[in-house]
């Protein structure tokens, strides 16, 4: 299953870092951030369970960004 949420992010960098966490996260299958429309799309596991994934996803982007935000 695919999803697009909305996010808040500073600069291009931070939003592949952003990227980059939430791919790590467990029951994330892949995610691509996009700086210039300010959305991230995540294509869960099988299984997986989108909101409580979601909130590990956005736990792992505010150690990369302190002040991003996702909107789930």
């Amino acid at each position: 299953m695919k999803k697009t949420y909305n996010i808040e992010v500073d600069c291009a960098n931070c939003a592949n870092l952003m990227e980059e966490a939430a791919g790590k996260t467990e029951g994330v299958a892949s995610a691509v951030v996009n700086f210039m429309t300010q959305k991230m799309i995540v294509e869960f596991n099988e299984g997986a369970d989108p909101k409580a994934t979601m909130k590990a996803v956005l736990k792992a982007c505010k150690k990369v960004e302190p002040d991003c935000e996702i909107e789930l």
